[in-house]
């Protein structure tokens, strides 16, 4: 079964952690939700409290992972380009060639820790000079839609793709009443 962590910062947008978290979870990929600072309540974005499954510093004795995901939120995006911890998964990601996928405000992380620059990313555009600054370039990773919680089943989707092909992807979207 793959395998997939989904970074918990405070002030990450909710949607995006939460639909991550479910359709990577109905696609059968096993994912931890890994707070940065522990396993207590996480505030959110918009004053929703998420509960971790564990933390950054036990997730790392598991890595590399088949995906480290990155939901957004500006403030979530800021603590998690903030973290030596976070930059420390993300290079055990790229030394092993493992998926990385940020959506909305979460690539400045990737400039942040200087992750594979002159990669092509999406992001939110309210970042996408952050991101040219730091040469990275729009669509990173296959993942074609991300630019923030309206794209969330999208990108999420694409990661069930990518992992677990395309007819895997394909049949979640039925049962969730997806309109694509």
């Amino acid at each position: 079964m793959p395998t997939a962590v989904v970074l918990l910062a405070e002030g990450a947008e909710e949607m995006e952690t939460v639909i991550s978290v479910d359709v990577l979870r109905r696609g059968g990929i096993d994912v931890k939700l890994v707070g940065l600072h522990g396993t207590e309540p996480v505030h959110c974005s918009r004053d929703v409290r998420i509960v971790p499954d564990t933390t950054l510093t036990e997730a790392q004795k598991s890595a590399p992972y088949d995906v480290v995901v990155m939901p957004g939120g500006a403030n979530g995006a800021k603590n998690l380009a903030a973290s030596s911890e976070v930059k420390s998964l993300l290079e055990s990601q790229v030394e092993n060639h493992k998926l990385i996928a940020a959506i909305c405000a979460a690539p400045i992380a990737l400039v942040s820790h200087k992750i594979n620059p002159g990669s092509k990313v999406t992001s939110h555009p309210s970042v996408k000079g952050k991101m040219e600054e730091g040469s990275h370039n729009s669509l990173w990773l296959q993942i074609q839609r991300g630019e923030g919680p309206g794209t969330t089943f999208e990108f999420a989707l694409k990661i069930v793709e990518i992992l677990q092909g395309k007819e895997k992807a394909h049949s979640l979207v039925a049962p969730m009443l997806l309109k694509l």
